[in-house]
């Protein structure tokens, strides 16, 4: 069974960092990306980054050259380190990982909130 365990949300200050990760279980060995999207309220939702096996990564337009996406050695859990958050990065956030047997799957909704 393919699992995906979110950090949970957080309460930052604008200008603050903040730093999610995202574990997985079952099936790793066909896990081909992870990484993150956001969804604000009535809207759908948008690209925060990926990286895939192969190390390739993409970050969405409104948060590239302030944020790292990141994977550990077994590459079963992802990090994103977000800096200098403004009130525009308050949404819900959703982890994924891209399976090639399974397609994606998602991890559950953490709410950040960007509040001083």
């Amino acid at each position: 069974q393919v699992q995906l365990v979110a950090s949970g949300g957080a309460l930052v200050q604008p200008g603050g960092s903040l730093r999610l990760s995202c574990a997985a279980s079952g099936s790793i060995d066909s896990i081909v990306a992870m990484g993150w999207y956001r969804q604000a309220p009535g809207q759908g939702r948008e690209l925060v980054a990926t990286i895939t096996i192969g190390g390739r990564i993409n970050y969405g337009d409104s948060v590239k050259g302030r944020s790292t996406i990141s994977r550990d050695a077994a590459k079963t859990t992802g990090a994103l380190q977000m800096n200098n958050l403004n009130p525009e990065d308050v949404n819900v956030y959703y982890c994924h990982a891209d399976y090639s047997r399974w397609g994606r799957i998602w991890g559950q909704g953490a709410q950040h909130t960007v509040s001083s």
